[in-house]
């Protein structure tokens, strides 16, 4: 297939990217600096500036543009760069589709768990309703802005999950605590944060491509567990006690607001079309991704 990529530098694109030059592909990445290779292509989705010959031809467009959520404070203009980083992108590549008599069969666009908010102990699946907070309201105009893609795209909305890697991504910080033994959960540790392992995050949208799925497609191991759960599993892979916890309250004094969102907030995340479609994980189980994350399988 040739595939364009937008969002190719971050942690899944770089991965991602990867993969689909090995499996084949033809992949060609939007970036926003010079070209370095006849495989980048100049854009600039703030303005809204991509020719749209540029995909022309293409099978496929994957969309994974959007500034860190959990690198910096929640500032009122940080948040308003979160939605803006994703939205004009998405719109940007929605825009040249239109221009073209034949698009591209297949618009990957991701969006994220964050669409369900804090929804308790309760599983979600696609078919659940959007919670409450910025980062639900950013996944709505998110998905929503890939629909803007013409009549005959089949546009997917990956709802990704928290994705685990050896280094980087949202273990960053709390890997080399977890690896010195100063690691523990956060709050009272029983709230649900949906996970996937970073090979089986590639592997998911490389299977998208060629599956019939359509619309929000939860993107998750299929083992939920809670934050307990998930720190015990990596800190008896790195044979490592994890007892400091993380006091809610400390967490907001941090924080802010951003705590409740990204780290106490609780999404049962149920990946129920991937599943069905007949989907198989890597590192389908905690103890899998711990071992994997640990450098031991």
């Amino acid at each position: 297939m040739r595939i364009v990529m937008a969002g190719s530098s971050g942690l899944i694109g770089s991965d991602l990217s990867s993969r689909l030059v090995s499996d084949g592909h033809d992949v060609s990445r939007l970036v926003r600096r010079p070209p370095r290779s006849a495989a980048e292509v100049r854009w600039d989705p703030a303005a809204g500036g991509l020719d749209p010959a540029c995909i022309e031809g293409a099978d496929a467009v994957i969309n994974l543009c959007g500034a860190g959520i959990g690198d910096r404070p929640w500032t009122r203009r940080r948040i308003d760069e979160l939605f803006r980083s994703r939205l004009d992108p998405t719109r940007t590549l929605a825009a040249a589709m239109r221009h073209l008599d034949a698009p591209p069969k297949v618009f990957i666009s991701q969006s994220g768990a964050g669409y369900y908010g804090d929804a308790g102990q309760a599983f979600v699946t696609e078919e659940s309703p959007a919670g409450a907070g910025i980062m639900a309201r950013i996944c709505l105009e998110w998905e929503a802005a890939a629909r803007e893609a013409p009549p005959g795209v089949r546009v997917v909305t990956p709802r990704s999950a928290v994705v685990l890697s050896r280094s980087g991504g949202a273990l960053g910080r709390l890997l080399p605590l977890l690896r010195a033994g100063l690691g523990g959960p956060l709050g009272n540790g029983r709230q649900y944060w949906p996970w996937i392992t970073l090979p089986d995050i590639s592997s998911a949208f490389a299977f998208l491509l060629t599956s019939r799925l359509t619309g929000p497609v939860n993107v998750a191991a299929p083992e939920a567990a809670n934050v307990n759960t998930l720190v015990a599993g990596l800190a008896a892979a790195l044979h490592r006690p994890a007892l400091l916890r993380a006091p809610a309250p400390a967490l907001r004094l941090v924080m802010g607001k951003l705590a409740d969102e990204l780290l106490l907030a609780s999404q049962r995340m149920e990946p129920a079309l991937l599943k069905g479609d007949g989907f198989t994980w890597q590192h389908p189980s905690v103890r899998d991704a711990a071992r994997w994350v640990a450098g031991r399988s």
